[in-house]
C-alpha cells in the first residue's frame, strides 16, 4: 500500500481530533471506514500509529514522527489546491463563500448578502465544529465564517484571520418537554433539571466540555446522553432528556424552551475572516448584525430576555 495524500490527511484529523468518532466526522467518512483504513496504513508502514485509550488516540513516537513530515505536506497541497480554486473562481466572477455554524440568523443574512450583492456567487458551507471552519479560512477554502465559542472553551484561531465578536455572552436557554414541571415557570432553575438527562452532542467543540462544568458547578452530577440535536428534539419532546439549545430556537408544541436563572451557559458569537478578506467584505459583518437582530427579536423568550437585561440589541422606542 502507497501512502497518499488522503492518508496523511486522515493521520493528521485523527491527532488533531484525538478522536476516530470525530476525525471520521470532519472527514465526512464513517468511523468503521476510518479505523480500517488507519490499520491499513499501520500494518503498511510496520508500526502502530496511535495509542488507543478511553480518553482517545494519542500519536505513538513512531507516529509522531510521520505527523512531522504528514503535517507540511497536507498543508502544501491544501494551500496548492486553494490557490488554484481561487484562480478559477476568480476568472468566474465575484464570490463569497460562507461557513457557519447552526444559527437562526442564517437565513435572514443570506438574503441581505444577496441583495447587497447581485450577481456573487454566495455559497454557504454548515459544519458542527467551530475549529474546523477556522481551519478552513486559514487553508484558502472559506472566506469568512460565523461561529460560536463556548464560555470556558476558547477556540483556537490560526494566526492571520480578522476576528470580529457580533456578540460577547449569548445566553444558552434549555429546550425540554412541554409537560415537564419545569417549563411552567418562565425562568429555569438549574435545581429544576437535577433529575434529567442532559443530551450534548460531543462532536461540537466545547460542548460537552461546557455543559459539564456549569451543573458541576451547580453541585450537579446528572446523566448524559451523546447523540446528535437533530435527534435530541425527538427524545427531549418525550421526556426522555433536557438539551442546551440557542435562545433564538423556536418552541413547538410539544417541547418548551426556557431561560436558565443567571444564564451560566453562555457562548461568544464571531465572524472570522481571512487576512485577505476583511475590507472586501466589509458590508458582510453589518448584514449579519442585521439578521442577528432581526432574529433575537423573532423569538418571544429571547426578546423578553433582552427586555430584562436592557440588552442593545433591542430598538430604542421613538418618544412619542
Amino acid at each position: 500500500m502507497e501512502l497518499e495524500v488522503r492518508h496523511l490527511r486522515a493521520l493528521c484529523a485523527i491527532a488533531d481530533t484525538g478522536s476516530l468518532h470525530k476525525a471520521a466526522r470532519r472527514l465526512g467518512v464513517s468511523q468503521p471506514s476510518l479505523t480500517t483504513q488507519l490499520r491499513r496504513i499501520e500494518h503498511s508502514l510496520g508500526a502502530e500509529l496511535f495509542s488507543r485509550q478511553r480518553s482517545g488516540c494519542r500519536p505513538t513516537p513512531v507516529g509522531r514522527a510521520v505527523l512531522s513530515r504528514a503535517r507540511p505536506l497536507v498543508a502544501e497541497m491544501g494551500a496548492l489546491v486553494a490557490e488554484a480554486k481561487a484562480a478559477a473562481a476568480r476568472s468566474r466572477g465575484p464570490r463569497l463563500r460562507i461557513g457557519s455554524t447552526a444559527s437562526r440568523a442564517l437565513p435572514g443574512w443570506l438574503g441581505r448578502l444577496r441583495r447587497r450583492l447581485p450577481g456573487t456567487d454566495i455559497s454557504l458551507h454548515m459544519d458542527v465544529s467551530p475549529n474546523a471552519l477556522l481551519r478552513m479560512v486559514a487553508a484558502g477554502q472559506l472566506d469568512v465564517a460565523f461561529v460560536h465559542e463556548v464560555e470556558g472553551s476558547p477556540l483556537t484561531v490560526p494566526p492571520g484571520l480578522a476576528v470580529r465578536v457580533l456578540i460577547e455572552r449569548e445566553p444558552q436557554f434549555v429546550s425540554m418537554a412541554r409537560d415537564h414541571p419545569a417549563a411552567a415557570a418562565a425562568v429555569v432553575d438549574l435545581a429544576d433539571l437535577a433529575g434529567d438527562r442532559w443530551i450534548v452532542d460531543p462532536t461540537v467543540d466545547g460542548e460537552w466540555e461546557g455543559v459539564r462544568r456549569v451543573l458541576t458547578a451547580a453541585g450537579i452530577d446528572p446523566q448524559l446522553l451523546h447523540g446528535d440535536y437533530h435527534t435530541a428534539a425527538a427524545l427531549i419532546a418525550v421526556g426522555e432528556g433536557v438539551a442546551p439549545c440557542q435562545p433564538t430556537s423556536d418552541p413547538r408544541d410539544d417541547m418548551a424552551v426556557r431561560p436558565l436563572r443567571g444564564d451560566p451557559l453562555a457562548v461568544r458569537l464571531l465572524l472570522v475572516t481571512g487576512p485577505d478578506e476583511a475590507e472586501r467584505n466589509a458590508g458582510v459583518y453589518e448584514d449579519l448584525e442585521a439578521a442577528y437582530r432581526d432574529a433575537a427579536e423573532g423569538s418571544t423568550a429571547y426578546r423578553q430576555w433582552l427586555r430584562r437585561n436592557k440588552s442593545p440589541l433591542l430598538p430604542v422606542p421613538t418618544p412619542c
